[in-house]
């Protein structure tokens, strides 16, 4: 198989493309791009940037994503509305207007060629201190965060960015950062069901695009591996929310998995356990994941029915979601941004600079 890059999304270094860059995201074919603050300088650049990316696609267009859920989890800060937090959203009390708020950041990220935000947060800060969540979640009870996932979901993929719902299984219950060490979860197997999934579910039956599982032990699941290595967590993932579509680690970089696993390691079992898709922000360790993989189906430890399982998956979502891709006209970018819209939104929030 020649298209392995596909299951792969990886970070680049800077604002334009390095030369090794270039010749890994067209060697490989490459699934996607995660982009960071260190790619970002305005939204011309930012555009020329995802038009050099995607001139090296295959036959579908590489998906180009980025985490921006509105407060501290914004990576592109200058031009682009800086939203509050989706908590001070959620104390307005009106799902219409989270709906506006995410068709707003749609438009304005897709003005630039970005075409997946890792968003909305469906996490239910019952943990009151957990700060790696925090006012990322709409609130602190089941009832209150699946009020606001269909809005979030159908704002972002109406104006053509995909979503995808995080931290699967949730991650509000817990006070370790998977940024810096790896989470443990005590949770009950009926709590989970009738707590932490019912955003899960609701983000399923929105028709979200991808799920994103989280770097945690979650001992009701699996007591040796993290959810996002956990077959049993995947099972239960589409089990209990009937999700079809696409399954993505969370960074496979952040110590919680790094510490304890090679990229190797983490990588096949990851797969195997029944991820479609790898999140590896760096592309050397990208590199070193589709060696591996590669190394996998020569020795037979991963099953070349289950790759292509995951391959056409891929290929579905791309081919129904951007499939007409043209390049972004640069001049017409300026008229996404700084709408009257945002402004009107941004005035209901005090403290928020507009």
């Amino acid at each position: 198989m020649d298209n392995l890059g596909q299951l792969i999304i990886s970070g680049i270094k800077g604002t334009q493309l390095l030369p090794e860059e270039i010749d890994f995201i067209k060697n490989e074919k490459l699934g996607g791009i995660i982009l960071f603050s260190q790619n970002y300088e305005d939204p011309a650049q930012l555009a020329e940037l995802v038009n050099s990316i995607q001139k090296l696609r295959d036959e579908y267009p590489l998906f180009i994503s980025v985490d921006h859920e509105g407060g501290r989890v914004i990576r592109f800060k200058k031009h682009f509305t800086q939203f509050p937090s989706m908590m001070d959203f959620s104390k307005l009390n009106s799902p219409k207007l989270v709906y506006e708020a995410h068709e707003i950041m749609a438009k304005e990220l897709s003005a630039c060629g970005i075409n997946l935000s890792f968003s909305p947060v469906c996490d239910i800060l019952t943990n009151g201190e957990n700060k790696v969540i925090g006012d990322r979640a709409f609130g602190s009870d089941a009832e209150t965060v699946e009020k606001y996932i269909s809005a979030s979901i159908r704002g972002l993929q109406t104006s053509n960015v995909l979503a995808c719902a995080k931290h699967f299984p949730g991650h509000g219950d817990t006070l370790k950062d998977s940024h810096f060490d790896l989470p443990l979860v005590k949770t009950s197997l009926e709590m989970l069901k009738t707590r932490e999934l019912v955003p899960f579910i609701k983000a399923s039956k929105s028709r979200v695009e991808f799920m994103m599982m989280a770097h945690m032990m979650v001992d009701a699941l699996d007591s040796k591996l993290p959810v996002s290595l956990s077959s049993n967590a995947y099972h239960f993932l589409r089990n209990e929310t009937k999700f079809t579509k696409i399954t993505i680690t969370d960074d496979l970089e952040m110590k919680a998995i790094s510490d304890r696993f090679t990229m190797e390691e983490a990588s096949l079992l990851a797969l195997n356990a029944g991820a479609d898709m790898l999140l590896i922000k760096s592309l050397e360790s990208s590199q070193k994941a589709i060696l591996a993989i590669r190394e996998a189906l020569k020795k037979r430890t991963m099953k070349k029915e289950l790759v292509l399982e995951k391959l056409n998956r891929i290929e579905k979502c791309k081919k129904e979601h951007l499939s007409e891709y043209s390049p972004i006209y640069i001049p017409k970018i300026v008229d996404s941004f700084n709408s009257e819209s945002s402004k009107k939104i941004l005035t209901l929030f005090p403290n928020t600079k507009i």
